[in-house]
């Protein structure tokens, strides 16, 4: 007489992550519904690293202390596999321990603002770390041995990353991450108490759960290239490649309610970065001085930037900007001829050629750094620009800019073609 068995019913991968969110819920208040979402997916991708090519790092920041970072670090080290929770850690150990690791860890860095702060000082080596573990197959050569015996050896930098710290981050690493901004809670916010004898023992029964539920995914996993939202694109995009197929291989509401968190949370990302001048000028050209004009006259553009609020060309480096620093910045860009973008003589009506700035010269670098006007495609807003007379005349000045121009301004604005 055969005995048969039962298997045991299949893991319900979306039941499962509703409640590795729920445990975070107990404990954190996240600033958007979109950061549970993240949160609880990367939580999930760091079990399935090994079938990934790349791997998203994780961020908690914020400008004060008191605003939960370490409290999310602590609930996402309990979720995660071969957790090792580290501050100031070197780059040597960090490559050594990763090397030395059965199975890919889980770096997680506390207090990060004493990596990359600005009294942190010279953290190269971290960095390099950091930026070369994002991909499957990032190494670095060191040393091996003692004294005179030593050879050189590669170690591995591959694993999932999760931070919190004080203010940001570099650009470098900013970009690799999914970037959540926590906050203090309000006083109508509350949360569990957290206590590790206790709830450590429950986030590492989900922990166990997750990795069993990755077994049963991991090949689907590996072979997924999943959707994109519309707009996600280059970086954003291999960030959120991880977390979206964890999404998919999930089911239930968790593909839809990944692909809303990725569009908000690489929406915000992109709303807070802080643009580098040449790109904060070409935008502000682009929205505010421009405005469908086809050539506007130096002097009409320093006017409008300088009587622009909350714009930092008023006091760069304790003067307002001139014709000399317009030039230096746009000639870092180049129009689609190739060539630097050059001041050139506007005709006016007068019959005098004061130089300017032609909107055919700055098409290119509008299209290809700029980020689209709200609610307007990078396309449609660069296409905008309007040829009068057969492009000898400049376009009536834009409600906004005549706001706040002086009259004397607005008349020079229209004498011009």
């Amino acid at each position: 007489m055969t005995s048969t068995t039962t298997p045991p019913p299949p893991i319900d991968g979306a039941a499962l992550l509703d409640e590795v969110e729920a445990f975070h819920r107990r404990f954190n208040v996240f600033p958007t519904e979109a950061a549970y979402v993240a949160v609880a997916l990367w939580d999930a991708h760091a079990h399935l690293i090994d079938a990934f090519d790349g791997t998203a790092r994780l961020a908690f920041l914020s400008p004060e202390p008191g605003s939960g970072k370490s409290r999310a670090l602590e609930i996402v080290e309990t979720l995660t596999p071969n957790a090792a929770m580290t501050v100031n850690a070197s780059a040597n150990a960090l490559f050594r321990l990763v090397d030395a690791t059965e199975g890919t860890p889980t770096l997680l860095f506390d207090e990060i603002d004493t990596v990359f702060g600005p009294k942190a000082g010279d953290n190269e080596p971290v960095r390099g770390f950091l930026n070369s573990g994002y991909r499957r197959g990032g190494q670095a050569l060191r040393c091996v041995g003692d004294g005179a015996n030593q050879t050189a050896g590669w170690f591995s930098s591959f694993c999932a990353v999760a931070m919190a710290g004080l203010g940001s981050l570099p650009d470098t690493i900013l970009t690799r991450s999914v970037i959540i901004r926590m906050r203090k809670r309000a006083p109508n916010e509350k949360v569990e108490g957290y206590r590790r004898r206790t709830h450590e023992k429950q986030g590492h029964a989900l922990r166990d759960r997750l990795a069993e539920w990755a077994d049963t995914v991991r090949e689907a996993v590996a072979e997924a290239w999943p959707e994109m939202p519309d707009g996600v694109s280059d970086r954003p995009a291999d960030v959120w490649e991880p977390l979206l197929a964890v999404a998919d291989a999930a089911g239930g509401h968790w593909p839809e309610r990944a692909r809303a968190a990725c569009l908000e949370l690489v929406h915000a990302t992109r709303g807070g970065e802080e643009a580098s001048l040449g790109i904060r000028l070409l935008t502000d050209l682009r929205d505010k001085v421009f405005c469908g004009a086809d050539r506007m006259p130096t002097a009409v553009i320093l006017e409008c930037l300088l009587n622009m609020d909350d714009a930092p060309w008023g006091d760069l480096d304790d003067k307002p900007i001139n014709s000399r620093t317009l030039a230096k910045l746009l000639g870092q860009y180049v129009t689609s001829a190739n060539k630097p973008i050059k001041p050139r003589g506007i005709r006016t009506t007068s019959g005098t050629f004061p130089k300017g700035y032609y909107a055919e010269d700055l098409h290119d670098a509008w299209e290809r750094y700029c980020p689209p006007p709200p609610g307007e495609s990078a396309t449609s807003a660069t296409a905008a620009t309007t040829q009068v007379n057969d492009g000898e005349s400049v376009a009536d000045p834009p409600s906004d800019i005549r706001h706040t121009l002086s009259e004397a301004d607005t008349r020079r604005l229209k004498s011009v073609g």
